[in-house]
């Protein structure tokens, strides 16, 4: 019986068609491209509570991880922190692999084949990305959505960095960020009667006495069937699902897709709370002294429906000043920042000053590498932050009480928790364990940073946790490899700052 074709086979045959100038950079990119994921992926296999993984041995400059049906996988040593493909090929015993997909599927482990797949179009999908980039530097951004066009190999961690499950070639060279599209999105109009509002809506995107919902091409098409109609052009952010708009608002879109680990769709409830939780924000980010801006939610709306939905924020440009940039984190790289071992440890220090003071309000912010900016001077120093998206923090009630911080009425029941170790993960695996260790490239360049920050902040009970357990992060592989799980499953690191005495 012939085999299905590999997805880079099947990438190759719909970009000879499509971008035949653009097959041979594919090609060359694809060794590169394997070693990226194949690097997420032994991480995890290294850190991760995988329950087929019975034992770790941890040498000075390899690893061997003892399987439960008695064989063994072995690699270099796992950095947990490092960002570059180092990872370009594992034995499992006497076979070896570059191909993350295959080793998958040689593992033959619960749940692997539909991973494995998925890892075949994280690698092809990523190989992609980076053969559509010019082969000069790019010019300096003028608009805020060109810095986020600069982050072309995705979640820094995440063996499905680029999977996008469902687009085709086509629709990945229009849609995709790293790609440079002009998106035109859909305006769907629902009668205003009919739709669950927060905040204002805008009066451009009224039609008498309808509401013009934006959605996205690939959920017009794929999912709510429709063509034809008005539309806005749009230039599309980091997380594909997000654009900005003329006139520099953004719009977050429902996206039914799997895009790494999760459906991209807009809850009724949290388009219901989205002017409460700003405005929430809002009180909160005047505590930090100025070094904490959020965006704000000027509207949202939906017909009851997740499917259709949108989401109206700020842009984040709004919050630089004269001679000033605001970078999202994760596209730090395109900056030429960090640029030394000081400035990683300045930024760390700004980054656990606002995230440890809210968190000891009550607040835990999800400030991985896209949720969160840096505002930089004219000469690339950090100065403040800017954070948009609030629909993953977490919030204390009882923190809150304790600092006669009043709880809003409304806010989603999922995001409530009195659970120190619930606010404390999210915070430390999003900010610590994300976007500065995505920044820092290393577990010894993070701990360096962290060791230099943490010195003069105050030391509460929450940076004694920070300094003294191991650092807390997404279990993203096993999350994929676990069915009927709900929410997220956590690993717990080696703690960087360890070996800095802190």
């Amino acid at each position: 019986m012939d085999r299905p074709p590999t997805a880079e086979a099947e990438v190759a045959a719909e970009l000879s068609a499509l971008r035949p100038d653009l097959v041979p950079r594919y090609a060359a990119a694809l060794p590169g491209a394997r070693a990226a994921v194949l690097t997420r992926l032994w991480r995890a296999l290294a850190h991760e509570p995988l329950p087929w993984i019975t034992g770790r041995e941890f040498g000075r400059d390899a690893l061997v991880l003892r399987l439960a049906d008695g064989r063994r996988l072995h690699g270099p040593r796992a950095d947990p922190y490092a960002t570059d493909g180092y990872v370009t090929r594992v034995r499992l015993d006497s076979a070896a692999y570059d191909d993350p997909a295959r080793l998958m599927t040689a593992l033959a482990v619960p749940h692997g084949g539909g991973f494995a797949a998925e890892l075949g179009h994280s690698a092809a999908s990523l190989a992609l990305s980076r053969a559509g980039q010019e082969p000069v530097a790019p010019k300096e951004p003028v608009h805020d959505w060109e810095w986020e066009q600069r982050v072309v190999d995705g979640h820094p961690y995440h063996p499905n960095c680029r999977s996008r499950p469902g687009f085709s070639v086509a629709e990945q060279l229009a849609y995709g960020p790293e790609h440079r599209p002009v998106v035109r999105l859909a305006l769907v109009p629902v009668p205003a009667a009919e739709c669950v509002v927060s905040g204002e809506w805008p009066d451009d995107l009224r039609d008498g006495e309808r509401l013009l919902i934006p959605v996205h091409p690939w959920q017009a098409a794929h999912v709510l069937k429709r063509s034809g109609g008005q539309e806005v052009p749009a230039h599309p952010l980091m997380s594909l699902r997000t654009l900005a708009l003329p006139g520099g608002p953004h719009v977050k879109t429902s996206l039914s897709a799997r895009l790494t680990s999760s459906v991209r769709d807009i809850s009724v409830g949290s388009v219901a709370a989205s002017a409460a939780l700003s405005a929430f924000a809002e009180t909160l980010a005047a505590r930090t002294d100025g070094l904490l801006h959020v965006t704000r939610t000027l509207g949202a709306a939906t017909p009851d429906s997740p499917e259709l939905a949108a989401v109206l924020r700020e842009s984040p440009a709004v919050y630089a000043g004269p001679g000033e940039r605001v970078v999202p984190v994760a596209a730090l790289a395109g900056t030429g920042l960090p640029a030394s071992p000081a400035w990683t440890a300045r930024f760390a220090r700004l980054a656990l000053t606002v995230g440890l003071r809210l968190l000891e309000l009550g607040v835990a912010l999800e400030a991985h590498g896209q949720n969160l900016l840096l505002v930089l001077s004219a000469s690339g120093a950090p100065l403040r932050l800017v954070y948009r998206d609030l629909a993953d923090i977490r919030v204390g009630p009882a923190r809150l009480a304790r600092h006669g911080v009043a709880l809003p009425e409304g806010l989603p029941a999922r995001i409530l928790t009195d659970e120190e170790w619930a606010l404390r993960r999210k915070l430390f695996g999003s900010l610590v364990a994300g976007s500065l260790a995505a920044t820092a490239g290393s577990g010894t360049a993070l701990g360096a940073a962290l060791g230099t920050a943490v010195r003069d902040l105050p030391r509460t009970p929450d940076l004694v946790a920070l300094c003294e357990r191991p650092l807390p992060a997404k279990a993203l592989t096993l999350m994929r490899l676990t069915s009927g799980t709900a929410g997220d499953q956590w690993a717990e690191l080696p703690n960087p700052l360890a070996e800095h005495g802190n």
